[in-house]
């Protein structure tokens, strides 16, 4: 029922991640000591100042305008990497939450969604889930965000901005690592504009479709070139990447930093050895991996493709050969250019929310609601 990939990549990295990511003689590992870190690109979301960790907080601080034009200045704009101008009516599941109070517009839009029912607005749950400046969680209300839909370009008179009736987030959603990065929202009534509603997969056909090679699209209004925050739409062909090699390559690149801190404790217990090499395995062993069964990875192995700030809680769908779309994954996190900065334009991945695997959740969410 998919549409077979041109190309599949082979020899991707199989087994026991642990062994991989051995210190060696203690030459080797001491020579970590004086190799340069590696920066956050290489492993994942840079530190952010509390008020600038959430999509809406940053948007609504007015924050967005200013990055801006920082962004233009130092070249560390972001967009939906690698993607191209959406055709007009493209994509017509494809909605973005905006911040009500406001006119429809770039700086106002915070993160994405998708249309799965006449009333119901599929997304990310870090969009509607932030920390406050006590460090305490909380859900938006409904009553701070709208929904645009029906456009392909965010601008006053566009599409139909509807309210919102309700917030749900899946309960067991961790802040920590976006496990469970899933949400529903319900719009206070049916979208005036023209639409369509996108068929999200079971779990045996959710699992059919995270398969490395199957073609995948993002689309979104996040970042483009120069830091502007586009009006216009943007798609991006990727393809499905083993979770266990996008695992492999995060859990190397956190190695590295790591493993001089580690070896600096060792020598300091004055370890032998073969007790360093012994407690290094298990602490590898004990490490969670990034992307859990409830992730996705997709991607391009060229690298420069993949979804960026903005992107947030927006679809990721697969082509069927009945020329119709289903959507397998929520646009969730991925890796950054550096504190402070936004998502690294050359990753070769970015995560996504599983969405087969939240369907009981769903359907008993919107069945009680």
């Amino acid at each position: 029922m998919i549409l077979s990939p041109a190309h599949l990549k082979q020899n991707l990295m199989k087994g026991p991640l642990m062994k991989r990511f051995t210190l060696g003689s203690l030459a080797v590992a001491a020579a970590l000591l004086t190799a340069p870190a590696v920066t956050a690109q290489d492993m994942d979301a840079p530190h952010v100042e509390r008020e600038n960790a959430s999509p809406f907080d940053f948007a609504d601080s007015k924050k967005k305008a200013e990055r801006a034009e920082k962004m233009a200045q130092d070249g560390s704009g972001s967009r939906v990497v690698g993607g191209e101008l959406a055709a007009n009516g493209a994509w017509p599941w494809q909605v973005g939450l905006m911040i009500a109070g406001y006119e429809a517009s770039p700086d106002s839009h915070f993160c994405g969604g998708s249309m799965i029912l006449d009333q119901w607005v599929l997304t990310a749950a870090h969009c509607i889930h932030h920390q406050d400046k006590n460090g305490k969680y909380f859900d938006l209300d409904p009553r701070q965000i709208n929904i645009l839909v029906g456009t392909n370009t965010i601008a006053p008179g566009q599409g139909d901005l509807v309210p919102v009736s309700g917030i749900y987030r899946y309960p067991t959603y961790n802040p920590n690592g976006w496990d469970g990065d899933v949400a529903l929202i319900k719009l206070a009534r049916k979208p005036n504009a023209n639409y369509k509603t996108i068929k999200v997969p079971d779990a045996n056909f959710g699992d059919v479709l995270d398969q490395a090679g199957v073609p995948t699209i993002v689309t979104g209004w996040g970042l483009v070139n120069g830091g502007n925050h586009p009006s216009q739409m943007y798609q991006a062909e990727i393809q499905m990447m083993s979770r266990d090699m996008c695992n492999e390559a995060l859990m190397k690149a956190r190695a590295k930093p790591a493993s001089q801190a580690f070896v600096q404790a060792a020598s300091i217990f004055r370890l032998s050895q073969p007790d360093m090499q012994k407690a290094w395995e298990e602490l590898i062993k004990r490490a969670p991996m990034p992307l859990t069964e409830n992730m996705i990875c997709s991607g391009s192995f060229e690298g420069g493709k993949t979804s960026c700030q903005g992107d947030s809680g927006g679809p990721l769908v697969v082509p069927l050969q009945d020329g119709s779309y289903i959507q397998a994954g929520i646009v969730s996190w991925g890796l950054s250019a550096g504190p402070n900065k936004t998502c690294a334009e050359d990753a070769i991945f970015s995560a996504y929310t599983k969405v087969s695997q939240f369907l009981p959740w769903l359907e008993q969410t919107i069945s009680q609601n």
